[in-house]
């Protein structure tokens, strides 16, 4: 039971950094309804530039944790949503209206310069950040084995729901979030009623940006290393989720990020670690089998 408990834990931690990257995945299909393969390593952007941040706040003389990690999260969302926002105005708006195949292969291009240009300005070394955010709670303890939370497993959680409410909140009470809503339905009668759909589009990726920017800076506290290739593999599984819980569905985002870190981490824990990806995609074909649309996804009806 101990030993659950902390895969449980484990695997949510886990979980939330997907959940977060895949609603950038799905925002961008239920807007456009294409892929943004670049997503990916916009989140390994987000990454290296809050190691970059931590660097300079060092450098200044800011040892306070709670200043510098509020600091760092504003300039890694601030830069990476100016990564997003390039992204679509060199790789999708100008092939908005080509065949669906151009801008797919423009995004698989943007992730091939993003990876280079990472590579060669900060090098293809794993590059280490010191542990910043120390302690945890006892949770459980059965006298062999003890269940602990971390303080920055607690962070990584908590954060992730205010994110997701707030985004929530967002799409439902705000005139972006109608924009949004109403450009996903019908793009030209959107324009047509004045909504200015290229302005509410770049939003989006911004925001999906920003998201993933969240998950980066997580994750290099976490893990404590990153390197230029991190976003390929944590890619391909933040979309992975987003297609298990439905893809264009934020609450399927949210649930399929879940059930890939927790598929991950139990199997991980009880079976072999090596093939817990293997495990997680086999749980994906199972599900889109017998639902084709995700968990959460709904069947589109097409008006003849």
């Amino acid at each position: 039971m101990a030993y659950f408990l902390q895969q449980l834990i484990n695997g949510v931690t886990l979980g939330a950094t997907y959940g977060l990257i895949a609603i950038g995945y799905t925002m961008v299909y239920g807007i456009i309804g294409m892929i943004n393969f670049a997503h990916g390593d916009i989140y390994m952007i987000g990454a290296f530039i809050s190691l970059v941040g931590f660097m300079l706040l060092a450098t200044f003389g800011i040892t306070s944790v709670p200043l510098a990690f509020f600091l760092v999260l504003v300039f890694a969302m601030f830069f990476t949503g100016v990564y997003g926002w390039t992204v679509e105005r060199v790789a999708y708006r100008p092939l908005r209206h080509a065949p669906r195949l151009a801008p797919l292969i423009s995004a698989i291009g943007v992730s091939i310069v993003l990876q280079n240009f990472v590579q060669l300005s900060q090098g293809a070394r794993v590059k280490p950040l010191q542990p910043m955010i120390r302690g945890a709670y006892e949770v459980y303890n059965d006298g062999s084995f003890q269940v602990t939370i971390s303080y920055l497993q607690i962070m990584i959680i908590v954060l992730t729901l205010a994110l997701m409410l707030a985004f929530t909140l967002m799409i439902r009470f705000t005139s972006l979030g109608r924009a949004q809503r109403a450009a996903a339905q019908d793009m030209t009668m959107a324009a047509l009623l004045g909504v200015n759909v290229d302005r509410t589009i770049s939003a989006t990726f911004v925001i999906g940006a920003m998201l993933a920017a969240v998950a980066g800076l997580m994750v290099t506290l976490y893990y404590g290393v990153i390197d230029f290739y991190i976003g390929f593999i944590v890619g391909i599984k933040a979309f992975t989720a987003a297609v298990l819980g439905g893809i264009g569905s934020l609450p399927g985002a949210m649930l399929g990020g879940m059930l890939i870190g927790l598929i991950e981490a139990f199997w991980s824990g009880y079976f072999s670690i090596e093939y817990k990806d293997v495990a997680a995609f086999s749980i994906l074909v199972f599900v889109l089998i017998f639902r084709p649309t995700g968990l959460l996804g709904r069947p589109e009806i097409e008006k003849v």
